[in-house]
């Protein structure tokens, strides 16, 4: 047994020595373990199986189906895998498992992708190899009873080894037999021991010195010596002997007391004084019961399994179609007595049905491998089953057909399960529409068939509400009741989806598809604007329909959709609750925003974003203060793209934050390029602000660039103060305490409170242009930035005047107190290359 203390490779060696001391390793083929193996690969359904032996360098077949070689190196078997764990080994999908990666068994046209394999354990306790089951299909595993059968059948097989392994000892034993290895015995009349050869020392533990003159029924077990004295003193007399010239099995004793069986074969003669003696050959016969007994069990073992396989098991002879066997569950498969199938034909058993069964015998016995025919029956009870047949033609050593093995199973279940498999893979589970997937593939094949069909985009308006006010599951409740409405607007050949959350599509199908599609969109939107009463309350939703016709609105499917959803985004513009038609023409704002959005997301993927710096110069000495970061975008094919409205796709698509993240970490690696006393000024959106995690952001940007705190500027809007002040106002103050400088830009054009700056200390305020380009004209405007000047100088801050373009315009914002100025009178954006040539040329004028 094994040694749990072993060390791996010391239980390796003992695993070996297991092996090797069984003989098994290159015999010749032997059909006993040629028939499990067989049995084998049709019990798990599999392609191929083998009888795999691991020695210290190589998987060796000891016998196979359907698999090519004869042996493989070690490092390739898959047998080999956790040999030290005695463990059913199974392996879904070998592309899958990392242990079988750069295996050449498991790649290329003939690859290994599934695999099972149950130990075969020897008496030892060592793992010596597996009975394995393969496939080049990839699937879920085995089922219990397939698991069993294997597990089983490698039983089967080890008791065939160890029995091969036993004759191999008894053939041993018969040619030393044939010189000294029977016990050969003599007694004298009286029942003395005359004679005691060398074997039988061995055999009773006994000494020839020892035994000779000792009586024979020292070699008889206590219970039986009686009956041995009363036969011997008759045969001693010349009586009758009735072992005499027999070979008759019995029962010694050893000199230790214990028993076991021999074989005698018992002489009488008479010496020249007349007196009988007795001469007798012993064999010991254990190896021989032993070997008896396991080949009973083992065959016993069989004939349970395939009684108790939980599918028909049945074997023909090939050329008369006669059954040779058929089990216990095959029996009830075809609802017959198993005696009724011996020696009969299908033709005989099943008129007018067997004919077929027989034509599908022939065919595998033609050619070999196993093959697979499924059909339906119908059951005396009236139900309808499906089965599933394999047959594998056994051939005789010569190739000639011998026998049909066949297993049929009842797959109905499984079948119902496919069944429901697909249909789940097709419709919503919780409305029972069809799902996005389904619907995609039914406007695929009417779109091949050339067939019009008019695609209706539902989307509810107020769903979300209903969620977050009542739950979701008051919004199930109102998801399947708009289902049951929309199915019946539709007619038959129409098709109704569940696409998203609260998204639905209708297709309607037909020549008056699109004459019928803006009755059935008023319809809808009618239907959905009546009140829908759950268990719990009475919602209302309402619903926007968008409409596409093909192929009059697009040629392929993809862009009838699309059609569909730009058609959908005008109806929900209009005010939601409104069935809007597809108009090329109405509907390019849309398809240009929605084109921005997803070019805008490649963009932002691409890295193709960048920056412009224009200079901020304080008038007192001419000298640029800093720059401000302008974000460019040059799109492949519309060329430059206006900030102003790739901003708002980032806004309205949710990708301000990752933009702005960007923008701001190449600002701050740019400026740190720049001399220490020029700041860079970037702008934030409101929306940055949200998350609450920009201030985290930010300090991570500066730590990564080494860019100082106090040489950035954030820049934001009188918008973002209007939509939490508080929480606003947080922030601000978190970048602040970080040494960063805060601007307000844009100060005027929105609806600023005096307030703001009494509860927040701004660095700086920046005057819209809108002002400086009226203040040569307009003395309001003129008003406004003085007054904005005496405040900046009131609560020390700097006043930057933006879009500063004439001399007229410098020479009126330096009389009026401006302490800082921008614009392409004093410089245009550049790019980051030139802004070090540009304050070199700055410092050399000042």
């Amino acid at each position: 047994m094994i040694d749990r203390n072993e060390t791996g490779a010391s239980q390796e060696h003992a695993r070996l020595t297991s092996l090797l001391n069984m003989g098994i390793l290159d015999t010749p083929p032997q059909r006993d373990f040629d028939e499990v193996t067989r049995l084998a690969a049709l019990a798990c359904n599999t392609n191929s199986a083998a009888v795999t032996l691991i020695d210290a360098n190589r998987g060796w077949f000891k016998s196979r189906v359907s698999v090519h070689a004869a042996e493989v190196p070690r490092e390739h078997a898959l047998c080999s895998l956790d040999i030290d764990q005695p463990d059913l080994l199974v392996i879904p999908d070998t592309h899958l498992d990392a242990r079988c990666t750069g295996n050449p068994l498991t790649e290329g046209q003939d690859a290994i992708r599934f695999y099972a394999g149950a130990p075969l354990i020897a008496t030892s306790g060592y793992c010596i190899g597996r009975l394995c089951v393969l496939d080049p299909n990839p699937r879920y595993g085995l089922t219990a009873g397939q698991r069993q059968a294997l597990i089983d059948l490698a039983r089967i097989v080890i008791g065939l080894i160890e029995a091969s392994h036993s004759r191999q000892i008894g053939l041993i034993a018969t040619q030393v037999a044939d010189v000294t290895s029977d016990a050969i015995l003599c007694a004298d009349d009286i029942g003395r021991i005359t004679f005691w050869n060398a074997a039988a020392e061995a055999m009773f533990g006994r000494s020839a010195a020892d035994t000779i003159g000792a009586e024979l029924s020292i070699i008889v077990p206590p219970a039986l010596r009686a009956a041995h004295r009363a036969g011997f003193a008759s045969a001693a007399q010349g009586g009758y002997m009735k072992l005499a010239g027999k070979s008759v099995e019995l029962t010694a004793i050893k000199a230790d007391g214990s028993e076991f069986p021999i074989e005698l074969s018992l002489g009488r003669w008479q010496d020249e004084k007349g007196f009988h003696a007795f001469a007798a050959i012993i064999r010991d016969v254990s190896a021989r019961k032993l070997l008896q007994y396991e080949r009973e069990q083992a065959w016993a073992f069989l004939n349970t399994v395939i009684e108790h396989l939980p599918a028909m098991l049945f074997v023909k002879e090939a050329d008369t179609q006669r059954y040779l066997l058929m089990n216990k569950a095959g029996a009830a498969i075809a609802e017959r007595p198993q005696s009724d199938f011996l020696g009969r034909t299908d033709s005989e058993l099943f008129p007018g049905r067997g004919e077929g069964y027989e034509a599908r015998d022939r065919a595998a016995c033609a050619t070999p491998g196993v093959h697979v025919y499924e059909s339906e029956h119908l059951r005396a009870d009236g139900q309808l089953v499906h089965l599933r047949t394999q047959r594998l033609r056994i051939d005789t050593p010569q190739g000639d057909a011998r026998y049909l093995l066949g297993m049929t199973e009842d797959v109905t279940e499984a079948r119902r399960a496919q069944a429901e498999v697909a249909r789940l893979g097709a419709y919503d589970a919780l409305t029972s529409l069809r799902n996005r997937a389904s619907y995609v593939r039914r406007l695929d094949m009417l779109a091949a068939a050339a067939a019009p069909f008019a695609l209706l985009s539902i989307d509810l308006d107020r769903f979300k509400a209903v969620n977050d006010q009542f739950g979701h599951l008051v919004g199930d409740e109102v998801l399947i009741q708009v289902a049951q409405r929309l199915s019946e607007l539709t007619a038959p050949g129409d098709l109704i989806a569940r696409v998203g959350g609260d998204e639905f599509v209708m297709v309607l199908t037909g020549d008056e598809a699109a004459e019928r599609s803006h009755g059935i969109a008023d319809a809808i939107v009618t239907a959905l604007e009546e009140p829908i009463k759950t268990e719990r309350v009475r919602t209302h939703v309402g619903a926007s329909v968008g409409v596409a016709l093909y192929p009059s609105d697009g040629s392929t499917p993809e862009a009838v959709r699309q059609a569909s959803d730009l058609a959908l985004y005008r109806a929900k513009d209009h005010g939601r609750g409104t069935a809007c038609f597809y108009n090329e023409a109405m509907d390019a704002a849309a398809r240009n925003r929605q084109f921005l959005e997803i070019a805008l997301r490649d963009a932002i993927r691409n890295d193709e974003m960048t920056l412009a710096f224009q200079p901020v110069i304080l008038i007192e000495t001419g000298v640029i203060t800093s720059f401000e970061a302008l974000a460019r975008w040059t799109h492949a094919d519309r060329g430059a793209i206006a900030p102003c409205d790739f901003i708002q796709a980032a806004e309205r698509c949710g990708l301000i934050e990752e933009l702005g993240t960007n923008l701001l970490r190449k600002a701050c690696v740019e400026a740190a390029r720049w001399p220490g006393d020029v700041q860079i000024a970037v702008n934030l959106s409101p929306l940055q602000f949200q998350s609450g995690h920009l201030c985290e952001r930010v300090r991570q940007i500066l730590e990564e660039t080494g860019l100082a705190a106090q040489r950035l500027q954030l820049e934001v809007t009188e918008s973002l103060l209007m939509r939490d002040v508080d929480q606003t106002f947080e922030q601000l103050s978190q970048l602040r305490l970080l040494g960063i400088q805060i601007l307000m830009d844009d100060f005027g054009v929105g609806y600023s409170s005096l307030g703001y700056f009494e509860r927040f200390p701004f660095d700086k305020v920046k005057i819209d242009r809108s002002f400086i380009n009226a203040a040569p004209t307009s003395r309001a405007s003129q008003a406004i930035i003085k007054a904005v000047v005496q405040l900046g100088t009131s609560l020390n801050m700097g006043v930057v005047a933006e879009g500063v373009e004439t001399n007229e315009q410098m020479e009126m914002l330096t009389a009026l107190g401006c302490s800082h100025v921008q614009g392409y009178l004093l410089g245009k954006p550049m790019q980051g290359s030139d802004v070090l040539y540009h304050l070199h040329r700055n410092s050399s004028n000042c």
